[in-house]
């Protein structure tokens, strides 16, 4: 059975280490047969969460167009760079924003429940984003996601990437996405 699932990072940076762990995983998880969807958080730009905001106009048109990508797919991998030990505004802005329904008849968190998600990171420190996927895999365990168990952090992913953008290895990451495709496929079956 064919999974569908985005992927995506939670950095807009053109070069940023975290949108190549993304695309790396897209290229795996088509390879075993799954609809990977590569979007960039940058191509859906959105105000700050503020519920005053959201009284007065409304959802973004930017947040109900991601969130029909979301309820549309099965699930979704996230490379997450670390900022100060957590997930970056960006990440968090947006998972706020398409959680919140914009029509009386939308289930609440439609855009989450039952779907799965992977979790990864990477940086040029030695943890490689570890200490990030702590609360993001509490954050999408409390909205509802099936969080799979493994996840990777790939320290000093400066040197990580071939001159194709390609991890040198990618042993681990093919053993996540392998995961995120079977528990999907499972759970959807």
């Amino acid at each position: 059975m064919s999974v569908k699932l985005i992927f995506f990072s939670g950095s807009c940076r053109k070069n940023s280490f975290n949108k190549k762990l993304a695309k790396n995983a897209a290229l795996l998880a088509a390879a075993q047969g799954a609809t990977a969807t590569e979007i960039d958080l940058a191509e859906y730009d959105m105000p700050i969460y503020n519920g005053d905001f959201e009284e007065s106009n409304g959802l973004p048109e930017n947040a109900i167009k991601l969130k029909r990508v979301f309820v549309e797919n099965d699930g979704f991998f996230i490379a997450s760079p670390e900022y100060n030990g957590s997930i970056s505004p960006l990440l968090k802005n947006t998972l706020d924003w398409i959680s919140r329904p914009h029509t009386d008849k939308e289930p609440p968190l439609s855009a989450y429940k039952g779907k799965v998600s992977a979790i990864a990171s990477a940086s040029p420190g030695g943890l490689g984003g570890l200490r990030g996927l702590v609360p993001l895999r509490m954050l999408l365990s409390n909205i509802n996601v099936t969080v799979i168990p493994e996840q990777i952090a790939i320290p000093q992913v400066h040197e990580a990437f071939d001159k194709n953008d390609l991890l040198i290895d990618n042993t681990k990451l093919e053993s996540l996405v392998t995961s995120l495709v079977a528990t999907t496929a499972a759970l959807k079956g």
